[in-house]
């Protein structure tokens, strides 16, 4: 069919024999008002249906176009209230912060303080009063003694011991709290770094708009949207992080206040031990130097008494000396007496007055021996005492120099200072 029409086109001859041949499909004119019709009523629903659609979609789209306008601006509403929801805990979180490290930094001066005295009284006062007991050991005799001095000094190292035995407590403490300013800090950073994160994705959110470049379409198989936590959860969450900063800060104004105390009393409990112990020291360097003054003038009168006993022997000697030429006088007269003859050899008055004078003489020169020997002895006795009493007084201006010039100026560098 299709070359018998192209044939006839062509111009080329045509058979009417052959429409006989073709079994094409006749319609009554009915039929073909009918088909025209029905397509003009086709074609006509075809035009209102695409009026309605050309209509609703007109309407569609300016209702989208508000509806989006509008969702947008609600949510750049809600972007601002977010933004200043988010501002607002960052200022508190920020300022809670700040308070956080003033009291860190608080505690670590104190830490610091403490430390000081520890190393003071352990590079100091405790070494001075050590030194102090072993100058000490270098007294002399009976001046080795227990006295006052030596107690108040082992009583003031007992006091440091204690004292540094509570300073390591204290310090304990303290460096504890520091340890849980810094956790709370840390907690509390990291809340600030994700404010701080989300405060810079909202403020680009914010300057978005449809119109922005660099717009895209998500087309990813997870969810658009992956949060889970709840507001509520959030909120909670950095309040729970504020208040716990806040109890550590209760925590530090009493633990500060009482590493005052403790300072300032284990420092008045100190000097007042110093002052003690240094008044043990006056009063016994005091004693030290009175019974030194008595032992000099002692040994002055042992002197005095040497020479007036030396003088004492010299004058029996003389005496002796002399008593020894009275006897041997009277021998001479009594011999020469005895030369007598015959009836002059006579017991008379005068051979009796020689024989008193004798005996007398005898008495005098035993009576003098007698005195000699106990003067030689007191003599010797007197010479041992003054060799004592030296020793003595060098031993008294031993302990006078431990204790004056050793003890004392080394104690004068002792600085029990509020730390």
């Amino acid at each position: 069919m299709a070359d018998l029409y192209k044939d006839v086109l062509e111009g080329k001859p045509f058979n009417p024999e052959i429409l006989n041949q073709m079994n094409c499909p006749k319609y009554t004119l009915r039929d073909w008002y009918t088909s025209l019709k029905q397509r003009e009523n086709a074609t006509e629903m075809q035009h209102q249906l695409a009026s309605r659609i050309v209509t609703e979609s007109e309407r569609l789209i300016i209702a989208s176009a508000d509806e989006a306008i509008k969702n947008r601006r609600e949510v750049d509403h809600q972007l601002e209230v977010k933004i200043k929801d988010i501002e607002f805990v960052k200022d508190q979180l920020e300022r809670q912060k700040k308070q956080m490290d003033l009291e860190t930094d608080a505690l670590i001066t104190y830490k610091d303080r403490i430390q000081d005295a520890l190393k003071s009284l352990s590079a100091s006062a405790l070494d001075i009063c050590s030194r102090c007991l072993f100058f000490r050991e270098n007294r002399i005799g009976v001046d080795q003694c227990v006295d006052d001095v030596d107690l108040e000094l082992r009583k003031e190292i007992e006091m440091i011991e204690g004292v540094k035995a509570i300073m390591i407590r204290t310090l304990e403490k303290v460096n504890e709290q520091i340890r849980k300013l810094r956790a709370s800090t840390y907690v509390l950073n990291i809340d600030l770094l994700d404010k701080t994160n989300v405060l810079k994705i909202d403020r680009h959110n914010l300057l978005l708009n449809e119109n922005s470049l660099n717009l895209s379409l998500y087309s990813g198989c997870a969810e658009l949207d992956p949060a889970s936590i709840t507001e509520a959860e959030w909120t909670a969450h950095t309040q729970a992080a504020i208040d716990a900063a806040a109890k550590e800060l209760n925590t530090c104004i009493p633990l500060r206040a009482y590493v005052d105390a403790i300072l300032k009393q284990v420092v008045e409990d100190l000097w007042n031990q110093n002052d003690s112990c240094n008044e043990s020291f006056r009063r016994r360097i005091q004693e030290y130097k009175a019974i030194k003054s008595k032992l000099e003038r002692d040994h002055f009168e042992t002197v005095r008494q040497i020479d007036e006993m030396k003088n004492n022997i010299i004058n029996l000697e003389k005496a002796l000396a002399e008593q020894e030429s009275f006897l041997a006088l009277a021998h001479t007269r009594l011999g020469n007496r005895g030369h007598r003859e015959n009836t002059e050899l006579c017991k008379d008055e005068v051979g009796g007055y020689l024989l008193d004078n004798v005996n007398n003489i005898k008495e005098s020169v035993k009576r003098l021996q007698t005195l000699l020997s106990e003067s030689n002895a007191a003599l010797r006795y007197l010479l041992r005492t003054q060799i004592q009493l030296e020793e003595e007084i060098n031993i008294k201006n031993n302990s006078i120099k431990i204790d004056e010039v050793d003890c004392m100026t080394i104690r004068s560098s002792i600085d029990y200072r509020s730390y």
